[in-house]
């Protein structure tokens, strides 16, 4: 190995080298490796698979490849003569770096500067410069080294996520400003989103030498000033010609219509110049969209269903949906290129002209594929799923261009017909300022991808309208003859998007009583009454796919689509076509609350490959599960009437143990009658797995008005304290019974009389318990009521079998599952049913006894301990408790004892199927 070079005979020898790039570069390299005391090329690796010169040149016909010398899981470097433009270079190894395995570096050199840009993976980015006179000092040796050895040296710690976070709130409190001098909000929305384009045309450099900063640094002590220059600026913006001694581009696009201005203070400045000195150009334009619309208007979350969906998530439903049929296409295209790559170049003269043309018009035909197909979001927002999108296809288009490269043509640049474009995303947005910031998203994100792969920017005028977001109501219109319809999709290949989270009972809340109606008569014959608001989005893609006006759709809802009357649309999904791919239950963020969600892949059954949790899946069941469809079973008659949902007041309708105190002492009514007749104890399912709260409440039960009034301190309260809440309900029947619970389950009701207690569970929790309450406790709509006292039903109902059917029957609610009557208990096949068990049969009471046995123990070991506590740490001897129960539960069904959870699943569907045919 040749001697080390010191720091001042490197810098000596090549001060003055004025040799071309071809004559220097590998020299100068080798000569970089001595000063670092590191291996050449040849020296580390001769075979040239992980460092070498000329990378992705063909060897054996010799050439220039896509970067200089390339060492894997280091650097790409690209090197030019010098003063030659380092800018160029970079832009030449963004184009290829896919191709080189996407390096945590890329390098740049001229010989007398080394420029390290790097390239890592949602982190903001950094540059950094080596000239020869650093090379003379231990930190410029060692900063060299490091792109040599230790890569990780160079990362920013801040993620793109943060800074767009960060940029996200400091224009929330500049959108604040503007709220609280009066402005209009689609005015002040125009406005910043004027603003926050030039934060990052400036930084990507399309407003050219820090424009909008020398402005906004001479304005911040003379608003005035500020104002009239921007309008000026806008101004310019719109048609493209001088600012001043500036050329500016033109951009347009709509977003530069005017040269409307609004004036900011010095505090809005202030906040405007804090904003500026961030990276704008490493903004993340798919959460940035989301971010910005909650600042400029909080209150608009629920109706932009403004959730936060990260790029990850994003990137989960869109592979699978718009990506994975398009790879396929693209190997069997590299597959068939190859082919006639090798057959060309074996080939002469009219046979290889055939060959080249029939090569081009394959990749050229991809190409326009790409070009052609169409992205819907019915659901925009801030359009972060159509900016992925168009992301991913771009991406699979410039491993086409380079597969062009290296097949010997010219290098394929974007241009109309042969390359994605914002004109294949539709979108629809209810909202006008997230519709116009849709627009906006799209062209950051598609300028950023051009800039950081070495493309450029777009031609002018940078920014096109984009004609095909629409500003509309996705699942409901009116008709010219003021009737309720259903509005138009645009067509499209594939649908993807997160339309909003509101539950059935948010509905009218959010979105008024008329709206609901007209909604439910609407859609009354394809989804149920009870079902969420995203269940619409999903029935309309279905409909799309079943006429064959769109390919394949992906859509997200919270996991509670599983179950329930939201189950539904997932069935007919499946009755017209199929789910091919799924997350059944996927952690998920919203407005800092953890949200279980599920994401749906579905299609008109033609995909073959089904993937269900990132599993292959022979089949997907409407309930996003696999090998099993529990959705087939049936509602069993023999467990009809038994299981209720609880009371549902509606109303202040409870009280604290001493006015329930003086209510019960009072004297007797003018009927002859104790206040204990409709003053009683209630419970809810906090008092069923947490700490008692003691509350009773008001019960008229179904008593008429003027047998209610009899009992005068009771009703006095009710008339005081519900009857002016509930006069102005909107539903007309809680209005007129203002003194009864609003749903007083009659039903119930029927089923407890003549019963000393029954079996509650709450509708919602952590772990499905059961406990035993007494006749004279009304439990409200937060509990299920079983209407049995029998020890038999009880110990059913806790046993494994049971669990395993409401966990996957129920719905759920965040990270809680959910029982459901009808879904769940109604469908439950018990051994006997509830009441026929046989008297005296020895299984019988073998689980009627080892019920017993759970009960009494939780009472006298657990004490002390909330029922949400002892089942969080399940002791021992409570554990052995339920194994007995479970043991003597699968005596009586004549099932072993060591069943899989999916075996015990598939014997209940089984005896389901068939105590229903029966």
């Amino acid at each position: 190995m040749p001697p080390r070079l010191t720091p001042r005979q490197f810098v000596d020898k090549w001060r003055d080298v004025q040799l071309k790039e071809r004559a220097a570069s590998q020299e100068h390299f080798i000569d970089l490796c001595r000063l670092i005391d590191h291996p050449t090329p040849a020296e580390a690796d001769r075979l040239g698979t992980s460092f070498t010169f000329e990378a992705g040149a063909d060897k054996q016909k010799g050439g220039h490849g896509w970067a200089d010398v390339w060492k894997k899981g280091c650097f790409a470097w690209e090197y030019k003569g010098k003063h030659a433009d380092l800018d160029k270079a970079y832009q030449q190894l963004l184009q290829y770096r896919e191709a080189l395995q996407n390096p945590p570096l890329l390098i740049v050199s001229d010989i007398e500067r080394i420029v390290i840009h790097t390239n890592f993976t949602n982190t903001v980015k950094r540059v950094t410069t080596i000239s020869l006179d650093d090379l003379l000092t231990a930190d410029g040796l060692n900063t060299l080294r490091a792109a040599f050895e230790n890569p990780d040296h160079f990362r920013v710690a801040q993620t793109t996520e943060q800074v767009t976070e960060k940029a996200a709130a400091e224009f929330a409190r500049l959108a604040e400003l503007l709220r609280r001098y009066g402005i209009e909000p689609l005015r002040a929305a125009h406005f910043l989103i004027r603003v926050l384009f030039c934060l990052f045309a400036e930084d990507v450099g399309l407003l050219p030498n820090r424009l909008f900063m020398r402005l906004l640094e001479q304005g911040r002590r003379r608003p005035a000033i500020f104002t009239q220059q921007l309008s000026q600026l806008f101004g310019v913006m719109a048609s493209g010609g001088l600012f001043g001694l500036e050329e500016v581009l033109q951009f347009n696009g709509r977003l530069f219509d005017d040269a409307a201005v609004l004036e900011l203070d010095s505090d809005g400045l202030e906040i405007l110049a804090r904003v500026s000195t961030l990276d704008w150009s490493n903004i993340e334009p798919s959460i940035f969209g989301t971010l910005f619309v909650r600042g400029l208007d909080p209150s608009q979350r629920a109706q932009l269903g403004a959730q936060y969906t990260s790029k990850s998530d994003i990137l989960l439903i869109v592979g699978p949906v718009l990506m994975a049929p398009l790879r396929r296409r693209w190997a069997e295209v590299q597959a068939e290129a190859r082919g006639l790559a090798q057959q060309r170049d074996k080939a002469a003269g009219k046979k290889h002209s055939n060959l080249e043309k029939q090569l081009r018009d394959l990749l050229i035909g991809f190409a326009a594929e790409l070009a052609r197909i169409q992205v819907l979001d019915p659901a925009c927002g801030s359009g972060n799923f159509l900016y992925v999108s168009l992301l991913l296809l771009l991406d699979l288009w410039k491993e086409l261009s380079n597969l062009m490269t290296e097949l010997g043509f010219p290098r394929l640049m974007p241009m109309p017909d042969v390359s994605p474009s914002p004109g294949q995303l539709h979108g629809i947005e209810i909202n006008e300022y997230a519709r116009e910031l849709a627009q906006t998203t799209i062209w950051i994100g598609y300028i950023q991808w051009f800039v950081q792969n070495g493309f450029g920017f777009p031609s002018e005028p940078i920014l096109k309208p984009i004609d095909t977001i629409l500003r509309m109501d996705a699942i409901l219109a009116n008709h010219e003859s003021g009737k309720p319809t259903e509005p138009e999709w645009p067509l499209a290949d594939v649908i993807v998007g997160n339309p909003p989270f509101l539950g059935d009972k948010k509905m009218r809340a959010e979105l008024g009583d008329k709206y609901v109606d007209a909604l439910r008569s609407l859609y009354g014959e394809r989804i149920p009454g009870q079902s969420d608001l995203v269940c619409y989005w999903f029935e309309k893609a279905r409909a799309m796919l079943a006429l064959g006006k769109v390919k394949r759709a992906g859509l997200l809802a919270t996991n509670s689509i599983r179950g329930g009357a939201n189950r539904t649309v997932l069935e007919r999904i499946k009755e017209t076509g199929d789910i091919f791919w799924a997350m059944s239950d996927r952690d998920w963020i919203l407005d800092g609350a953890a949200v279980n969600v599920s994401m749906v892949g579905f299609d008109d059954g033609a995909e073959q490959s089904r993937s269900l949790d990132n599993h292959p899946a022979a089949t997907i069941a409407a309930d996003l599960t696999t090998t099993l469809d529990l959705t087939v079973a049936k509602g069993l008659q023999e467990n009809f009437n038994i299981s209720f949902v609880g009371p549902s007041p509606h109303g202040s309708f409870d009280i604290d143990a001493d006015r329930a105190k003086v209510m019960l002492s009072a004297p007797m009514n003018p009927n002859g009658r104790s206040n204990s007749d409709v003053v009683r104890p209630v419970v809810s399912a906090i008092d069923l797995v947490q700490r008692p709260r003691h509350m009773w409440t008001i019960d008229f039960a179904l008593l008429p008005m003027q047998e209610a009034a009899k009992y005068e301190m009771p009703f006095e309260y009710v008339k005081k304290h519900v009857y002016p809440v509930r006069a102005k309900n909107r539903r007309a029947a809680y209005a007129e019974k203002w003194w009864q619970y609003a749903e007083a389950r009659p039903g119930m009701r029927e089923a407890l009389k003549g019963k000393s207690r029954f079996i509650v569970t709450p509708r919602v929790a952590k772990h499905r318990v059961f406990v035993w309450i007494t006749s004279d406790v009304l439990a409200n709509d937060g509990t299920i009521v079983f209407a049995s006292e029998s020890d038999y039903v009880f110990g059913m109902l806790h046993s494994k079998p049971h669990e395993l059917w409401a966990l996957r029957m129920g719905t759920s609610l965040e990270d809680r599952p959910r029982y459901t009557p009808t879904t769940t208990f109604e469908t439950f096949a018990f051994p006997w049913p509830p009441g026929k068990e046989p008297k005296g049969d020895p299984r019988v009471e073998a689980i009627a006894s080892a019920a017993r046995n759970v009960v009494m123990l939780r009472e006298t070991q657990g004490k002390g301990r909330t029922l949400t506590q002892l089942y969080n740490e399940r002791p021992t001897w409570l554990d052995l408790a339920h194994k007995r129960l479970d043991e003597a539960v699968f005596d009586a069904y004549g099932w072993p004892h060591d069943l899989s959870d999916e075996e015990i699943l598939a014997r209940l569907l089984a005896l389901n199927l068939e105590r229903a045919a029966a």
